[in-house]
């Protein structure tokens, strides 16, 4: 059995939610919720349809909070994606829907992924930038036909380079604000971290200090 947990994410601005990344996991034999070996186990339609039934619960239609769901490369190729990313959108409007790509496509695949979604009012975020192979001379010129990037401090932290966390933050702020790019800041724990946003002007925000990843019917 699949199910979305939902992590919420907030605008420090307001102290607001704005929305909700989803996450895919899997119950195991143990009825212990874990991640899937392979997120193309289950079908992005299958996906879409957990995920109107996660909007459905999350009163999302009401409240207009967006939910991010996450695309990786073998997804975003598979011919039928984008169908049922489109229908999703129609099926949850009026709420926001948002495209979290965890890896850089081609230049040739990212202009129309990005230019058919747009046409329905869906947001294009990159997700992961500055880690992995998501490094700014891989990705820059992909930036033009995003609304949106991700930086997750998870991930230097797990890779022992919290030392490299501000200095990261300080480029890619000024890379979001140059190119008029939304930034969401993942991995926020403490109230530190807040801090450390606070100094670059990064107000989006998603991590523990917020909430765990949760099913939908044990939030509060």
């Amino acid at each position: 059995m699949y199910r979305f947990f939902v992590q919420p994410q907030i605008n420090e601005d307001d102290n607001r939610v704005f929305g909700y990344e989803v996450l895919l996991r899997k119950q195991n034999d143990n009825d212990e919720w874990v991640l899937p070996h392979h997120f193309t186990d289950i079908s992005v339609t299958d996906q879409a349809k957990l995920l109107e039934e996660t909007a459905a619960a999350l009163h999302t239609a009401v409240t207009k909070q967006t939910l991010s769901f996450n695309l990786n490369t073998q997804q975003l190729r598979n011919p039928y994606t984008l169908g049922a990313i489109i229908l999703l959108k129609k099926r949850l409007a009026p709420a926001s829907l948002n495209i979290e790509l965890t890896e850089a496509p081609t230049l040739e695949e990212m202009k129309l992924f990005s230019m058919t979604i747009h046409q329905y009012g869906i947001g294009l975020i990159l997700d992961d930038v500055g880690t992995g192979s998501n490094t700014y001379e891989n990705i820059k010129h992909l930036l033009p036909f995003v609304d949106g990037i991700k930086f997750a401090m998870q991930n230097l932290r797990s890779t022992g380079e919290r030392d490299l966390i501000p200095a990261s933050l300080a480029f890619w702020a000024q890379t979001a604000r140059e190119d008029h790019l939304q930034l969401v800041l993942e991995g926020v724990e403490n109230a530190e971290d807040q801090e450390l946003a606070k100094q670059f002007g990064i107000n989006l925000h998603q991590g523990y200090l917020y909430g765990q990843p949760s099913l939908v019917e044990t939030l509060a």
